[in-house]
């Protein structure tokens, strides 16, 4: 939720965009090969991620799960989908 300048509130269609930060810096410390393998190995596209970047579009819980899985952990699914899995468990936080 947001204020905007004449203090109406908001809320943004697709969630929280911060919480696609750690999916953002994982994503900025590959080249763009490993961008594409990694997300071929979770089950989309490289162009699909980027434009859910651009627009804060939130993933299904699915393949919120796959691209935690396929980065090993970097990128929590806790962070891009804290409604289906809750936040990140005291010792995960990132």
């Amino acid at each position: 939720m947001g204020n905007l300048p004449n203090g109406i509130d908001f809320v943004l269609p697709y969630g929280n965009v911060q919480r696609m930060d750690t999916l953002r810096a994982y994503l900025s410390n590959l080249s763009p090969a490993e961008q594409a393998d990694y997300a071929k190995r979770a089950g989309t596209s490289i162009g699909y991620l980027r434009k859910a970047l651009s627009i804060g579009q939130r993933f299904d819980g699915a393949l919120a799960r796959r691209l935690d899985e396929e980065s090993a952990g970097q990128v929590q699914r806790h962070d891009l989908r804290p409604d289906i899995f809750g936040d990140a468990p005291a010792g995960e936080a990132a």
